[in-house]
Parts: C-alpha cells; structure tokens; sequence
C-alpha cells in the first residue's frame, strides 16, 4: 500500500480557506474507535463545549445499528467549530486527532485498477472557485490521506459496468473514461456544445457491443465514434426545442431534490414531519405558483419566474462546469462505487443533468436577489448546493431517482433541459 498511485485533476486548486462551510451543512458521522478517543479528549465548558449541547449523538438504524455523528450547535454548526471558524480538536489536538471524515473532505479517492483517482466535492465554495495550491504540489500529503482510506484490496476492485449486463476490464474501461474526458476537454467549442457531444458519444457507447474488441483496436474504435459524434452534434444539426410538459415535470422532481439540505440542523428545525416533504414533493410536480423554499439559501420565486431567457453562459461560468465535470469524469466519481453502484452510461448522463440543475437553482438564486440576469456567483452557489448531495445522499442512488434519469435520456429530454436552461 505504501507504493500506492494516484492520478490527480491537474486542472483543479484547493485549500481551506476556514469558511465552516464544511462544519455547518454535514453530518460528520465518526467510528467507535474516533468516538472513543473524543471522549478521552474530556472536553468541557470551559474548552468552548457548551454543557447543552452533546459533543457526540448516538442513535440507532431500524436495524438496530449504533451511528455516532458529531453534535451540532442550535446554528447547526459543529460542536467543536469556534468563533473564528476553526476547529477545536484540531487546535488542541492537532489535525491528526480529527475525524477521518473531517480530514479527508473535500477529497474523494476511488480505485481505478492499479492507481487510485482523486476527485472532489463541490460543496466547499474553495473548490468552485479553484482557490488555493494545486493538488500535484499536494501529492504527498494526499498519498499519505490515501491510506487512511482506500482499502488495501482496491486493485483487485473490478471496473464498473459500461452498461447493464457489459463489462470491461479496467485498461478499455479508462479508454472510454479518456474518450469522454477528451470530449469534454475540446478547446474553442461552447461548454454546451462539448456537453452535448459527450452525451451523444455515451449514447452511441451504451449502444455499442465490445465483446470482440479490446485494447487497441477498442481505442481505433472511440476515435471513429468520436469523429462521427463531432459531425453529427452541431449548433445547426442541433436545435433549442423546448422540454416537453412531462420532461419538464420529471426534470423539477429531480430538482428539488437537488435544493434541499437534509443536514441535522436543517432537518430538526425545517422537516419536523414527512407532510413537508409531501407538499413541496406535489408543488415541484405541479410546477405552478410559488416554489417551496427548500433551503435559506432560496428567496420567493414561482415557477414561471425561472423560465424566460436570462443570458449565455459566459466565458466564467464555462470554466467552473468544464473544471466541475472534468474532475468528476476523471475521478470517476460518476459510476459504480463511487456513484451507487450506477454503470458507466447512466452514471454520465445523471452526471450531465448537473448542468440544468445548476442553472435552474442559478436562477432561482438570481430571482431572489430581483435579477433576470445569472451572474457567476449565482452559478458558483447554485454549483456548491447541488453538488453537496453528488454521490453521497442515498436518495440519489435510489429507483426512484434512476429511474428518472433513465426516462429523461432515452426520451433525450437531457439534451432539450441542457439547452433550454443554458438561454
């Protein structure tokens, strides 16, 4: 493990900025073993721990299953976050002496057969905004984060499946990976064309069969879907139709799930019971009047506020979605274990539908604020508060969910909502 292989986004910049962010919108859920060594720690008043508030919650799953998280302040910061913004434990104790969790955020490693690929969160504000040290001048202290987490059987991992019932092994699977990558990577082509061409080679990927080809003439093969999918997606073969009613309304129930923020502050003060959830869940299907605020972040708005034109995407915005999916394709932080368990096809295209949502909540965001016009910051925002649930709330990895995605890509709604919202 000690020669372990990492294969970093050399695209994106991190480091923390102490915005509490992090310590304020997640339930930071510990081992017993870092249970523990807290409670050895024998915080108290005195070291800022009010008595009121526990420093570690316990409960238990239907099952039975203990689940210890860390305690949450009635602002529903972390017990253990200070006025400044820092953290306690790490203070005192030194960042050695912090959850696993708390250490790793907002890092993701996932194994890709002989090398481990790093991506990251997009909910920490620092990582939309590229602020900080590049991760290639960060690789020790990564590698060394790395062995804390990734299991020492992880090259023994296989690859995800391309697509239901067709695997690859990880060499050919990582060449459709490049191929999407590169798509993605194209220079001087709108940030909406190249996601649009992506989608079309994924479709043509998932349709294709590679039982008979593998390693170089598999390559051969993506060149020639690649150069076929750049003659057939242009802006002139590709027309702005409008989503259909019923894409639309599918479209607005995956929203909201986007917009919520099921943390423990919010979910103690906000859903004190499922009728809610219930009512927002039939608003966002209906899709008329006003739209539930499912989160402080979101002013008074109704539906129809949201659609209408409000501006390109601008050369700014380009770069964050670029980055943003760039980082997820490359981590792999789209399919299989790192997403639900979702083969490769799907996967992509729950990933591409990040970029209507992002823009949906952008205008939200813009409206609450009495603009028709998206700003950056509105699309940075909008980024970070989707992006907070991107392979790690259950609900997404649901049947529910996928089946969603499902019925939005093989009625190409995807491609419509990608267009319709990028006005």
């Amino acid at each position: 493990m000690s020669g372990i292989r990492l294969q970093l986004p050399t695209l994106q910049n991190w480091s923390c900025h102490s915005c509490s962010g992090c310590c304020h919108q997640h339930d930071i859920e510990i081992t017993d073993a870092e249970k523990e060594r807290i409670e050895r720690q024998n915080w108290t008043p005195a070291d800022g721990i009010p008595a009121s508030t526990p420093a570690i919650v316990t409960t238990r799953s239907l099952l039975g299953k203990k689940r210890h998280t860390l305690g949450h302040r009635p602002d529903g910061g972390c017990v253990f976050l200070d006025d400044a913004g820092l953290c306690r434990i790490h203070a005192k104790f030194g960042e050695p002496a912090k959850p696993l969790a708390c250490r790793v955020y907002p890092y993701a490693f996932h194994p890709a057969g002989k090398s481990v690929v790093v991506s990251l969160r997009y909910s920490c504000p620092s990582v939309v905004s590229n602020k900080g040290r590049s991760l290639d001048a960060q690789s020790d202290d990564l590698r060394r984060l790395a062995l804390d987490v990734v299991p020492d059987s992880y090259r023994r991992l296989p690859a995800p499946d391309v697509s239901p019932q067709q695997r690859l092994d990880w060499s050919d699977f990582l060449s459709l990976v490049d191929a999407v990558d590169g798509m993605l990577a194209k220079p001087r082509v709108p940030f909406l064309m190249r996601l649009l061409c992506a989608l079309y080679l994924v479709d043509l990927i998932g349709q294709s069969k590679f039982e008979k080809i593998s390693g170089a003439r598999l390559r051969e093969f993506l060149d020639l879907v690649v150069q076929a999918t750049e003659a057939e997606v242009t802006e002139e073969n590709f027309p702005n139709q409008e989503p259909t009613a019923a894409g639309r309304m599918q479209f607005r129930m995956l929203t909201a799930q986007y917009a919520r923020k099921d943390t423990h502050a919010v979910l103690a003060r906000r859903w004190r019971n499922r009728w809610t959830l219930l009512r927002s869940a039939v608003a966002f299907a209906k899709g008329k009047g006003t739209i539930p605020i499912l989160q402080e972040s979101f002013g008074t708005a109704t539906f129809s506020d949201l659609e209408g034109e409000f501006g390109s995407v601008t050369e700014e915005m380009a770069e964050i979605f670029t980055r943003y999916f760039r980082v997820k394709v490359q981590g792999l932080h789209f399919c299989g274990a790192a997403y639900y368990d979702v083969p490769f096809v799907e996967g992509f295209q729950s990933l591409a539908l990040m970029f209507p949502v992002v823009m949906w909540l952008a205008r939200w965001l813009a409206v609450s604020d009495n603009r028709r016009t998206l700003t950056t910051d509105d699309v940075s925002r909008a980024l970070a508060i989707a992006d907070h649930h991107h392979g790690y709330s259950p609900i997404f990895g649901s049947g529910s969910f996928r089946r969603r995605v499902r019925l939005l890509a093989s009625t190409k709604e995807i491609e419509k909502l990608c267009c319709w919202y990028a006005r």
